[in-house]
């Protein structure tokens, strides 16, 4: 089967519902407030992601030394955000396949810059590959949910089949999840995923609004519940 191009003509689109959610946001919008130029800045942006998707060369930067100078006002949990905000967009804008590669970009770009700033990768996105040539990554996932579009399905006890890992990742709000026979409720949120084994009953409970997605792997993803 071919492999699903992108078509460079979306780029703008997908960027500026990102942008959009970006400048919204409490937590990113006030760091990319020192952008002066939008429309430029969005240019930009494609012409990135136009060489990192198609390889078209047309990017001449340097986001490292670019995001080296607004060092003292980005802080590690950003990236999550970041990266948050851009699966939701991603898989909102695009088929499955493009949106799990474009997703698997952002994750190295953000990995490299935290890096590069704070010596460290993003927290809730790191994870440990089975083998060093086999990156782990999801072979699904899910649309967005939020607490009236969630299935009920997944509010009663259920288990994944035998050799399927889940992985809850949050974009908005919170949710507990809980493990049939546990006291107590875990509370995922955006810098807390929550990793969920074969064949474990478990539920998940609605605390609030929420927005969230669910990757499906066929071995551990190495990401723990802290």
């Amino acid at each position: 089967m071919e492999r699903e191009k992108l078509d460079e003509r979306e780029i703008p689109k997908i960027l500026e519902r990102f942008c959009e959610r970006v400048r919204a946001d409490a937590e990113l919008g006030p760091v990319f407030a020192v952008v002066a130029d939008w429309d430029e800045h969005l240019v930009r942006l494609s012409e990135f992601w136009s060489s990192v998707m198609l390889t078209t060369g047309r990017y001449k930067g340097n986001p490292v030394s670019m995001h080296m100078i607004h060092a003292e006002r980005i802080r590690p949990e950003m990236f999550d955000r970041w990266l948050a905000l851009w699966r939701l967009t991603t898989s909102e804008m695009l088929p499955q396949s493009l949106a799990i590669e474009m997703q698997a970009k952002a994750t190295r770009i953000a990995s490299r810059l935290s890096r590069a700033i704070h010596a460290e990768a993003p927290q809730a996105y790191s994870r440990q590959p089975a083998k060093a040539e086999e990156p782990c990554s999801p072979y699904r996932i899910t649309s967005a949910f939020d607490e009236v579009s969630l299935p009920q399905a997944l509010l009663q006890s259920h288990t994944l089949k035998p050799g399927t890992w889940g992985v809850i990742r949050v974009n908005d709000g919170a949710v507990k999840y809980r493990a049939d026979g546990a006291t107590q409720a875990i509370v995922l949120d955006r810098n807390r995923p929550g990793v969920v084994p074969p064949e474990v009953p478990h539920r998940l409970e609605l605390t609030g609004p929420v927005n969230l997605q669910i990757e499906f792997y066929d071995r551990n993803p190495g990401i723990e519940i802290r």
